[in-house]
């Protein structure tokens, strides 16, 4: 059954699995999909037009980090993010919320908003709910994130209601805001309680939203606490919106999540992992800088057509790591995006014809045997 709401269309389904098509000011994303993150309007090592070959319609970029370096005013006198870092597809950048998370020492806020001190140079920047709307639509966003407030796992649930009612506030403040043809998502928070998730699911469901992420996840919690989570906001979200589970990038924790009815995720996984030089497979991950590769004369998977496996051995791409060369960097960070690409894809095909939940038995048994010898 076809359901057409809106930007997002939904043509397939096999469980609580969507196979779908979001449409945007810069073209149509097929999901489910995996998002590169450029958080500083690049992402790591790679040019816009090799990430694209990788099978990316959509980036994630940072309204956070772009406030500081270089600045929304001259992004926007030089043509939006767009044209800025060279990607012609879609952009969705993240309102600044985890950063409440990850930098706590250089934050304050209270129900006005947020005022972060910089980590670079100490100056004090100050976000407020609709603020951080207009700036994503200075950059010319066509995914837009509402400001959060997100908790990590241990958190007690005290201060988890304080922080999911101020997001529940915000919310309401950045919906004011008119974002006219770019789309605007509301973030649920309510901590890792599955009641109190339900809660916020249904609060942010009612604001009017033209999608809904799932957030506060991938913070620290144990999977099937994160599963109970995503089960219980789903069940209070509307069927014709896309949702979005932010942070996500495991090929289990994503087949889990689009089982369970995610369409969209980001994480910085694939570019990170590869400059440690560890490299994603069907069958796990591959660390280069074991010595057994030291002479290891295989592509790094078979069947890959990405850009290191189609000229480069294992061997070469074990010494650019241990020379320190950027080219490795490059290669594996490309072959890792390509993989994910390569997965969204496989998984999209396996929704359509109906045998998604083959496919997800078909990894975790890949994944049970190990990694590649």
């Amino acid at each position: 059954m076809t359901t057409t709401t809106g930007n997002f269309n939904i043509s397939a389904r096999d469980g609580r699995a969507r196979r779908g098509t979001l449409r945007t000011a810069h073209g149509e994303v097929q999901t489910p999909t995996f998002m590169p993150v450029g958080t500083h309007a690049t992402v790591k090592a790679c040019s816009p037009d090799e990430v694209a070959q990788t099978g990316a319609e959509v980036l994630l970029c940072n309204f956070y980090h772009l406030s500081l370096r270089p600045g929304i005013d001259l992004i926007q006198e030089l043509g939006g993010l767009h044209r800025f870092m060279g990607w012609s597809g879609s952009i969705l950048t993240d309102s600044g919320g985890y950063q409440l998370v990850s930098l706590g020492d250089l934050v304050d806020l209270d129900d006005a908003g947020v005022t972060f001190r910089s980590p670079y140079d100490g100056a004090t920047i100050q976000l407020t709910p609709g603020g951080v709307v207009e700036g994503q639509l200075r950059l010319g966003s066509d995914v837009i994130m509402a400001l959060d407030q997100p908790v990590p796992y241990g958190t007690p649930t005290e201060l988890a209601e304080v922080a999911t009612r101020r997001t529940h506030l915000w919310a309401e403040r950045c919906r004011q805001v008119d974002t006219g043809s770019s789309l605007l998502f509301g973030i649920v928070q309510g901590g890792f309680e599955p009641r109190a998730r339900a809660l916020s699911a249904e609060v942010i469901a009612g604001l009017g939203f033209d999608g809904i992420a799932l957030g506060g996840l991938v913070l620290g919690e144990p999977p099937p606490v994160r599963h109970l989570a995503i089960d219980a906001c789903v069940e209070h979200l509307p069927e014709q919106l896309p949702r979005y589970v932010m942070g996500l990038g495991t090929d289990i924790d994503l087949l889990q999540a689009i089982a369970r009815g995610i369409d969209l995720f980001d994480c910085v996984l694939p570019t990170r992992l590869a400059r440690t030089g560890t490299a994603l497979t069907d069958r796990g991950r591959i660390s280069l800088r074991q010595s057994r590769f030291r002479g290891d004369a295989r592509p790094l998977e078979d069947g890959c057509g990405c850009p290191a496996c189609s000229t480069f051995s294992r061997a070469y791409l074990r010494h650019l790591y241990g020379a320190g060369e950027i080219l490795g960097h490059r290669l594996i960070s490309l072959h890792n995006l390509c993989h994910l690409g390569r997965l969204m894809s496989e998984v999209r095909q396996a929704i359509e014809e109906s045998r998604l939940q083959a496919l997800v038995a078909r990894r975790q048994h890949l994944l049970g045997e190990g990694p590649l010898a």
